[in-house]
């Protein structure tokens, strides 16, 4: 749930102050931190906890404990034990009292409406510290022009530009830096930062370096002004997002109101929020985020105005023409209650002779447990085939774990096999995914991982096949000849052609928590009804997949209506 400005955001004042924001207040939802704070929202229905943050949330804490102790023996070293934040707190500031080189698991006093701790702070030789945080994702890429140190080296005077590496932009963290260095500021323990200076460190996934920031730097568009500095950037996001805090607090107009965003998705909030817009019938129900906030400057406030536009004469805001045609449709079968209506008259998808639906199952970062392939032959049986259905190729040791190898090994051979005896015969191949890039993602990463291990591909093998028209990706199919006004997720789409999962509970979070129960990653035994349903969810994946396909090729689809028709 993003947000539109109801008026103005005030400056922090000394008011504002009464409020306290976290570093995940930054890059949050502005509709979200209104609510969060507004008292009468208190009984407003949640959407109940989402399994896959737990299980990102207890990833990362993991990640964070392993690179504590990796890190401990450092000369210098300081631990804040755990416990209760105000013994935290008064634990930092006699480590920093003490000099201390380094101190991990900070507490920083809450001061200036802020609060937050870093996993570690770093002393410097002048005085003062600077902060290093450890996340679970990547902050670089292949390429060049990043800072980074060591990881057992975690200090800004053993950093040098890095000939491997890129940054990979991170908003989030450079963000939370900021926030730290004020908190560090306003208690007298931050470096004074100087052009050019290295004042925050990252520790990613990957955690083998530290990769440096100048929060100095000029990164953020400003809007006519040139760039801002992420510190810049931070204290007008920091200003805002406190008066918005602030005047939910107190009951004044709300400087935030409702729209739709991807973050949406995964918001606590959303079931109120979404019932707001749908009563609004606000326009972006259909068109999301700042096209969004396009169309309401041209005033095209509901899906009512958007349906009654012309698609055929543009309007004055930067949308090609395409994108606009295709948002007018939309708000068109919206208005119509059609969740899908067609683009054009005649629907192609690629067939083959030989085909095959894939569809894996990871766990978070961790690795890919299971691939599932359906198997079927359209073009009819040969000598040689191997029987039509369902195959799954999995591990249930718990990730990561060396099986997942073996696993993908297995699903490597099989699968090419039956290519290759496809076009032995003289057949045509198809594979079929919905939405390659986690599948693309993980075929890669394995290849990677496991190199040179038995029957693993090479990457370039991969490549190859990812690059080959016979990988379709059905997700692409649809978005091409369909327009979906209620997404296209498999799940949405599939029911449009008849199909239907045994599981109603069925779904990617939910498998997160059945993956826990299943490789008995809490300290309980494995529970293998667990792993009879993580089967049956992934057959059910592959065998909509198919159903998609042939319905797209069957005179049935016909009967959805044409965009053109509404």
């Amino acid at each position: 749930m993003t947000t539109t400005d109801a008026q103005p955001a005030a400056s922090a004042g000394s008011r504002a102050r009464e409020v306290v924001l976290d570093a995940a207040a930054l890059t949050r939802c502005r509709r979200r931190i209104h609510l969060d704070h507004d008292p009468s929202a208190a009984d407003s229905p949640q959407a109940p906890p989402d399994p896959a943050a737990e299980q990102r949330k207890a990833d990362a804490a993991a990640h964070r404990a392993r690179i504590g102790a990796e890190l401990a023996g450092l000369p210098g070293w300081v631990t804040v034990p755990p416990g209760p934040h105000a013994e935290r707190v008064a634990a930092t500031a006699a480590a920093v009292a003490a000099e201390a080189a380094y101190i991990w698991n900070a507490a920083l006093p809450t001061a200036g409406g802020r609060s937050g701790g870093a996993e570690l702070l770093v002393r410097l030789p002048e005085g003062g510290y600077v902060p290093v945080i450890v996340v679970r994702h990547r902050i670089s890429d292949p390429g060049e022009g990043a800072v980074t140190s060591p990881l057992l080296q975690p200090s800004p005077l053993a950093a040098a530009p890095d000939p491997r590496r890129r940054v990979r932009s991170q908003p989030r963290d450079l963000m939370r830096l900021a926030h730290l260095h004020e908190l560090l500021a306003e208690q007298g323990w931050g470096a004074q930062p100087q052009p050019g200076a290295l004042t925050g460190g990252v520790i990613g996934m990957d955690a083998d370096v530290v990769v440096w920031h100048d929060l100095t730097a000029g990164l953020w568009p400003a809007d006519g002004e040139g760039v801002r500095s992420t510190l810049e950037e931070y204290r007008v996001r920091f200003a805002d997002r406190i008066a918005v805090a602030e005047a939910a607090r107190t009951g004044a107009p709300p400087l935030a109101l409702p729209s739709r965003i991807t973050e949406c998705r995964r918001c606590p909030w959303w079931p109120r929020c979404e019932a707001e817009l749908v009563a609004a019938d606000d326009v972006s129900l259909i068109a999301r985020g700042e096209v969004a906030t396009m169309l309401r400057g041209i005033d095209v406030t509901t899906v009512a105005d958007l349906a009654a536009l012309d698609p055929a004469q543009p309007v004055p805001i930067p949308l090609p023409e395409p994108v606009f045609a295709d948002l007018v449709g939309l708000a068109r079968a919206r208005r119509s209650g059609l969740s899908v209506v067609r683009r054009v008259p005649r629907v192609e998808v690629p067939r083959a002779d030989v085909e095959i639906d894939v569809d894996m199952e990871s766990f978070g970062e961790s690795g890919a447990y299971l691939w599932g392939t359906l198997l079927t032959l359209p073009g009819g049986v040969r000598p040689g085939d191997e029987a039509p259905g369902y195959r799954a190729f999995v591990t249930w040791d718990p990730l990561p774990t060396p099986d997942e190898a073996r696993s993908f090994a297995e699903f490597w051979q099989w699968f090419t096999g039956v290519r290759a005896h496809a076009e032995a015969t003289g057949r045509t191949f198809a594979a079929y995914c919905y939405n390659e890039q986690a599948e693309n993602r993980w075929l890669l990463d394995s290849a990677r991982r496991f190199a040179g291990r038995p029957g693993i591909p090479s990457v370039a093998e991969v490549e190859a096949f990812i690059a080959d028209p016979c990988w379709v990706d059905m997700y692409a199919v649809v978005d091409e000849w369909f327009l979906c006004a209620q997404g296209k997720g498999l799940k949405r789409i599939a029911p449009v052609a008849g199909f239907s999962w045994h599981d109603p509970e069925a779904g990617g979070e939910n498998s997160m928590r059945w993956y826990r129960a299943a490789v008995g990653m809490d300290g309980e035994p494995p529970d293998l009804e667990q792993r009879r349903r993580l089967l049956t969810y992934n057959s059910d994946d592959v065998a909509a997949t198919h159903a998609l396909r042939t319905w797209m090729t069957s005179p049935a689809v016909e009967e959805v209506p044409l965009a053109a028709d509404l």
